[in-house]
């Protein structure tokens, strides 16, 4: 497979020079037979996600299965599904055989398990960060049973990708179908690539291919048994081997044990729907999810909430999990301020999120919006970004000071409050240099 691919980049292929990305270096793990690379945009060099899935005959199943994924994957949009930017299908002809790929190019991802390693959280930190994950993907498959009427037939870890900004999102569309349990007449599979799902992932009515059953059952059963398989993967570390392991409750929360097991019930109709899922488990209430939340929707929030908001956020910054922080929530805060929706106390848990970052970062992921910031005709941010100059003065270059920084900063001399008049007066002491 490797080897295929890499003749293809090198140009020996033909036709993926149609594919305006650069692959690059591949993940050691993905969902079914496809693989997953880091890549980037030949426009730009922005990175992207790659998956490919190849055979020998154009009839052949997992192909077929590929391009309904490709697809569902391409027509499904939603916040907690995995964005998808473009698809090409290439053929390949030597002497001997015919050989088909398919690709898709999505906005730059990783799989869950190795994010996982790669984070290394534990205790608290750890489970709050779970729970936030979970809480999108229960989302995802609410928004596909409950609004789409659609079923994924294989939710579980490999199934699972994390972005740059550490949100979870479901793919692996390929097994994905219409819920027609209104047919009273239909007898074939409804889920017309069910094969494809690992034995051990597979609900009783599913094992057994009893579509009558299927059909008769909530839209949301399937999908609620393969939430439960993440579950119970997500905890114990292990990916699930066979449908009895299931059973072994030892690494569940003991908050979150209740909704798994009615997530695995062994009646369809009695298992958990995943938006009540949601609503239901205590787990989802925790400082991380309470507070993406909040910033998610500051829009709605009065001013009242917001001051409180933000002048608890540097403390509970520093509970939270380190990496959550930088890659979700300060890139959340940055631009709450730059649209004017946050208030001016935000400005100390702006840089107080930044004063963790490398000099380098911090140039790139605070310093702009401060920058911006400075045109800003809110009295109380001008006073917060003068108080705090101290912080980030020295980070400026020349010009910046001398064209977006010190014009603004200048009007403060005559301002009719005393107040900013004297810090205008201090901040000096850093800008002038």
């Amino acid at each position: 497979m490797f080897k295929f691919l890499k003749g293809v980049v090198g140009g020996s292929g033909a036709g993926v020079k149609d594919l305006p990305y650069n692959i690059g270096d591949p993940y050691p793990s993905a969902w079914g037979s496809w693989s997953h690379f880091q890549g980037t945009s030949k426009d730009d060099g922005s990175p992207v996600s790659i998956f490919s899935i190849s055979g020998t005959n154009a009839q052949d199943g997992h192909l077929a299965a590929a391009r309904n994924g490709v697809k569902r994957l391409r027509t499904v949009r939603h916040p907690n599904i995995l964005a998808f930017l473009h698809s090409t299908e290439v053929e390949n002809i030597d002497a001997t055989s015919t050989k088909i790929t398919i690709y898709i190019v999505t906005e730059p991802v990783m799989p869950l398990s190795e994010k996982i390693k790669e984070l290394g959280l534990e205790g608290s930190q750890r489970d709050e960060y779970y729970a936030w994950g979970l809480n999108q993907i229960a989302k995802a498959v609410s928004f596909l049973n409950n609004d789409c009427k659609l079923v994924h037939g294989n939710v579980c870890l490999s199934s699972v990708v994390v972005t740059q900004t550490l949100d979870w999102k479901l793919h692996a569309f390929d097994v994905l179908s219409e819920f027609d349990g209104n047919n009273e007449a239909a007898n074939g599979p409804m889920l017309q690539y069910a094969w494809l799902v690992g034995a051990q992932y597979k609900p009783v009515e599913l094992a057994k291919s009893d579509w009558t059953a299927v059909r008769k059952s909530p839209p949301w059963s399937i999908d609620s048994w393969g939430l439960g398989c993440l579950i119970y993967e997500l905890f114990s570390g292990m990916r699930l081997s066979k449908t009895e392991e299931l059973r072994n409750t030892a690494s569940i929360p003991k908050s979150l044990l209740p909704d798994y097991q009615r997530l695995l019930s062994s009646m369809p109709s009695r298992r958990l729907n995943s938006s009540k899922l949601i609503e239901n488990s205590e787990y989802f209430q925790n400082k991380l999810v309470d507070t993406i939340h909040f910033m998610e929707i500051l829009n709605l929030k009065d001013s009242v909430e917001k001051d409180t908001f933000f002048r608890k956020l540097p403390n509970l910054a520093e509970q939270l999990p380190r990496q959550i922080v930088l890659k979700k929530l300060l890139p959340l805060l940055a631009s709450a301020l730059e649209f004017g929706s946050a208030a001016a106390p935000a400005l100390t848990a702006l840089l107080k999120m930044g004063s963790w970052l490398s000099t380098e970062e911090f140039s790139v992921k605070v310093l702009p919006t401060i920058v911006k910031l400075f045109a800003s005709n809110d009295r109380a941010i001008r006073v917060a970004l003068l108080q705090h100059i101290d912080q980030y003065g020295q980070s400026f270059s020349a010009q910046v000071v001398d064209e977006q920084v010190y014009p603004h900063v200048a009007t403060g001399f005559a301002d009719t409050s005393a107040f900013l008049r004297e810090m205008t007066l201090k901040s000096m002491l850093v800008l002038a240099p």
